[in-house]
């Protein structure tokens, strides 16, 4: 990209700190051009030594092991973007910059600072160490590299479990609190809300059976005297899956070989305290058995096997 009229500081200017990948890469381009424009010799390119500045946690020779420039190599514009991007790519970096001088590759890095403590709190419906170890694998643990791309991922996974849970109300924010020698401390904080209420269960394309004849075989309830106790009209995800696993059942059972739940809608008010649920289905065709026959090579014969053949003709498939 040309910018015409334009200092290479005013430019960089433009380029916020969300893109110090790719100004880094561009202000490399700038002094490799810059520099290949005042060499006279090739050899003026030749790595003759290597040095790393900003390290603190991180060993030299880790930065080492992913560069993927050599001393004795001839540097270009590919190999300095390759090495930036080998760098970068660690995780361990959250900005990394090269620079030239004579011979000499210089890798300025900036480490991403360490998680020194992690606490959550305002969880009541889960348990702590139910949380931690999934978190844990995610990469959010004391000792382990911050990165706050795993924060929001956390944040948005921790949701989900409470939505999956009928919590619909549940907030998780967390809270990262920056220590001395490139630490921090992150605090997450939960606030649960109440369980939503199932408020309706609306079946549509039943013909053959009631809604009370159905309903009164799912786990999921709409609110009576007893729920209080029962805690049956709170809403999850897993319920609701398997009363449609009940609800296929049902149909199957009863000779409706061709039944199919065509949509499940669940939708929620506005203060997420009501749940409204509606499952659209198609019976289709019942079936009915119109004979039976035993084959084979019996070693019994039909007449005294027949007795022991509970599946008779005129009964529902």
């Amino acid at each position: 990209t040309i910018f015409p009229d334009c200092s290479a500081e005013s430019v960089m200017g433009l380029l916020s700190p969300g893109f110090r990948y790719v100004r880094a890469l561009f202000a490399v381009t700038l002094l490799l051009l810059t520099a290949i424009a005042h060499s006279q010799d090739s050899d003026d390119l030749v790595v003759r030594n290597i040095r790393v500045e900003g390290l603190q946690r991180i060993a030299e020779g880790t930065v080492f092991n992913y560069l993927p420039v050599n001393i004795g190599d001839r540097i270009d514009q590919d190999r300095i973007q390759e090495a930036i991007r080998a760098v970068y790519g660690t995780g361990f970096f959250r900005d990394v910059e090269i620079r030239w001088e004579t011979g000499t590759l210089i890798i300025a890095v900036s480490e991403r600072p360490s998680i020194a403590s992690f606490s959550i709190t305002g969880n009541k419906d889960i348990k702590t160490d139910d949380l931690q170890e999934p978190l844990a694998r995610i990469g959010l643990k004391q000792g382990r590299i911050f990165n706050q791309s795993v924060l929001d991922e956390v944040e948005q996974s921790l949701t989900d479990q409470y939505f999956s849970r009928g919590k619909y109300a549940a907030k998780v924010t967390a809270a990262v609190d920056a220590l001395p020698d490139n630490k921090v401390a992150i605090a997450i904080t939960i606030k649960e809300g109440d369980r939503a209420k199932i408020r309706q269960i609306n079946l549509v394309g039943n013909r053959s059976f009631t809604d009370k004849e159905i309903l009164e075989r799912f786990e999921l309830k709409t609110p009576t005297w007893l729920s209080f106790i029962k805690q049956d009209d709170r809403y999850s995800r897993e319920a609701l899956s398997g009363d449609l696993e009940t609800l296929r059942s049902f149909y199957m059972d009863r000779g409706f070989a061709d039944f199919n739940i065509e949509s499940t809608q669940v939708a929620i008010s506005p203060d997420k305290r009501d749940i409204f649920v509606t499952i659209n289905l198609l019976e289709g065709d019942r079936y009915r058995i119109s004979d039976v026959r035993l084959a084979g090579d019996l070693v019994l014969t039909e007449t005294q096997l027949n007795p022991f053949v509970r599946v008779k003709p005129g009964q529902s498939y």
